[in-house]
Parts: C-alpha cells; sequence; structure tokens
C-alpha cells in the first residue's frame, strides 16, 4: 500500500461454501480479514481457524465494534439486501455474493441507502474482470471487430434433486428464483457487460425435471439496442455441464467456454474471411488472469483502500438484474417485456414470479 492508500479492515457474514472463495480473495487482495461473522457459533469458530481470522461474532452489529470498513456478505440470497442495509447503517462498505437482491425494488431500496449514507455496495459479478473478457472489450471499442451481431449465452448445469431438497434452495422468496437468477446470471452479466443495453426479451420458462417452486430451464431471446440478436438459456438439468457464450461480429466469431471459471485457454477467436490479420490483435496483450473472485477483489479492494468507487456498483448490476426480472415475466405472462418496462407498480418489480405462482397447478416431476 502506498501512503495514500490503507489496508481495508473487513469481515465475512455468513461461513458457508461461498464464505471461502471470499476469504481466499480478500487475503490475496492485501486485505485485513478482521472478523467472521455467523449465527451459528459452531460454524463461525470452524471457519475463522481455517481461513486464519482472529474474532467471531454472532451479529453484524457486534461485527461493527471492530471497526470494519467492508464487509463480505457471503450468506443465502433473501438476507443480502438486508444484512447491505444493516452495514451501511452502520458505517461499512459491502460486497454482495449474487444475486446482490431478489428484486428490482430491493435493488432501488439498496441504492437509496447508499445516497442516504454515503457507503458503497459492490456486487460480485467475477467473470468481468479475467484477461479474456478485458481484452474482448478492448477490441470492441476499437472498432476492429465491427458490429454485433448474434449469437449465445448458455449456462447448462447440473443440480440433483438432492440440491433442492436444501430447505432453503428454489423458494422464490429465498432465492428470488430458479437458474435465470442464482446460476446463469453470471454468464448473461458478462454478455450485457460486453454488449451494451438490452431492447427486449422474449422468454420460456419450465419447471421439467425438479421438484421446486421456481424454474429448472429458462429459455430466452434477447434483443440489444445495437440490433444484435441473442437466445440465453439458463438450465439445472443438463447432464454435461458447460458455460458458453458466443459473440459474432462483422469480421470474427469469439467464443467462450468454460464451467464456474475462465482462463485464456478458455477463449477461441476466429477471423471473418480477409479478416485474418484480426487474429494478432486477440494473441496481443498482457498475461492472463483467470476470472474469479481473486481478479474482482483485486480491485475493489484497491479501491476501498484510495477511496475511490469499487466495481461492479448496483448501477453497473441494475441492467442484469432488470434482464433476470424481465426474463421471468415474459416467461409468466407470455408477453414480450422491454427493458424499462418494470417498474414501482409492475408485480415484477418486487419479486421474480410477480405473486402469480407459476407452475404451481403443473404436476411435480417423480
Amino acid at each position: 500500500m502506498t501512503k495514500a492508500q490503507h489496508r481495508p479492515r473487513v469481515g465475512i457474514v455468513g461461513t458457508g461454501g461461498i464464505a471461502h472463495a471470499h476469504a481466499e480473495a480478500l487475503k490475496l487482495a492485501g486485505a485485513e480479514l478482521v472478523v467472521a461473522v455467523d449465527i451459528d457459533p459452531r460454524r463461525a469458530t470452524e471457519f475463522a481457524e481455517k481461513v486464519g481470522v482472529a474474532q467471531t461474532a454472532p451479529t453484524l452489529a457486534a461485527a461493527a465494534e471492530t471497526e470494519l470498513d467492508l464487509v463480505a456478505v457471503c450468506t443465502p440470497p433473501s438476507s443480502h439486501a438486508p444484512l447491505a442495509l444493516e452495514a451501511m447503517a452502520l458505517g461499512m462498505d459491502v460486497v454482495l455474493e449474487k444475486p446482490p437482491a431478489l428484486s428490482l425494488r430491493q435493488l432501488r431500496e439498496l441504492q437509496e441507502a447508499e445516497l442516504a449514507t454515503g457507503r458503497r455496495v459492490s456486487c460480485i459479478f467475477q467473470h468481468r474482470f479475467g484477461t479474456g473478457a478485458r481484452k474482448l472489450a478492448d477490441l470492441q471499442e476499437s472498432g476492429v471487430l465491427g458490429s454485433p451481431l448474434t449469437g449465445f449465452c448458455n449456462t447448462l448445469w447440473f443440480r440433483d434433486q438432492a440440491y433442492f431438497d436444501v430447505p432453503w434452495r428454489g423458494q422464490w422468496d429465498v432465492e428470488g428464483g430458479g437458474p435465470t437468477m442464482g446460476h446463469g446470471i453470471h454468464q448473461f452479466d458478462l454478455l450485457l457487460h460486453l454488449w451494451g443495453p438490452w431492447q427486449e426479451v422474449t422468454a420460456f420458462a419450465g419447471k421439467l425435471a425438479r421438484r421446486t417452486e421456481t424454474e429448472d430451464v429458462s429459455t430466452a431471446i434477447v434483443r440489444f439496442e445495437s440490433g444484435a440478436l441473442t437466445t440465453v438459456i439458463n438450465s439445472v438439468i443438463s447432464p454435461r455441464e458447460t458455460s458458453q457464450l458466443r459473440f459474432d461480429y462483422e469480421h470474427a466469431t469469439v467464443e467462450l467456454e468454460h464451467l464456474y471459471g475462465y482462463d485464456d485457454s478458455n477463449w477461441r477467436f476466429t477471423p471473418a474471411p480477409g479478416q485474418e490479420h484480426l487474429a494478432a490483435a486477440w494473441t496481443d496483450g498482457p498475461a492472463s488472469t483467470p476470472s474469479g473472485h481473486s481478479a474482482q477483489y483485486a480491485r475493489i479492494i484497491e479501491a476501498v483502500s484510495t477511496g475511490t468507487v469499487p466495481p461492479v456498483t448496483l448501477a453497473d448490476a441494475w441492467p442484469t438484474m432488470e434482464l433476470a426480472a424481465a426474463t421471468y415475466a415474459s416467461a409468466i405472462t407470455g408477453e414480450t417485456v422491454r427493458r424499462g418496462d418494470i417498474t414501482e407498480g409492475n408485480p415484477f418489480f418486487d419479486r421474480a414470479d410477480g405473486r402469480l405462482e407459476p407452475w404451481k397447478l403443473e404436476k411435480s416431476p417423480a
């Protein structure tokens, strides 16, 4: 750290599986891990011993007494927004795991709390920060690839019935949705990060193979303001697991296939006929930085230590959350939904299923 910087003091709230990824990334980024917060003292102690945190606390209020700069919220989704509101009121910045909120209303409330408290919220969308994504963004901005045209964005994962039998999973009021909200959101966040504002979406969703309140698969057609068209599949019933993105531009096709994170080896660049010189532009550049929590936390901790705005802001996350809400709205109502349609008074502004109980009358899969 330089003289203008200080080493941020960080607490981790919730000590389940994803908290370990946050702890490792925070340590690599140079943060000081001060306290682990969990309502289960035994679990908090076991986590603290494993990752090297000196203190534990049962509540955020108790953790705040250790003079934290930042808390990373790693709890089930329904508590993300309430804990972030509490942390900001206690004077701390916040990092939120996905999804940052269960609804656009909650996201708006978080934005209002930022303004009221002067604190900041960062949302974990770590695929934005790998070298490949940054390189593609730079090439796209330079104009050498031409206009975006078409492609696809597939999250094809597999979760068995036992996964959904965990009490808080697959429930609208706890997870905010199924694979559209909780799994595919990372992939289509990267899609939106690269291709800019989406314009409208037509979607279908269903409960095809799992006993769960929510969908287990959704499929959408998305039109962007640029005119580009893509399909987006979000599935947790696909035996061969993969995450795929394809970007077709006028002068090249760029493809990414990985599972839960990528490095440069997961990308493929194919110039259009007559554009073979572009291959060199793709291979040039800095050494590979894989996507992942570490890549994003390096930027977050740098920003917190210097008093600048950390990525990804709530405003940055809004288009992604809005597309998730619109996908549900289109699938449930059977109508095409345009960006900006889901506002105050729209049932999907408050809850992803619009409280319309989709698929309630369908026979549950065996």
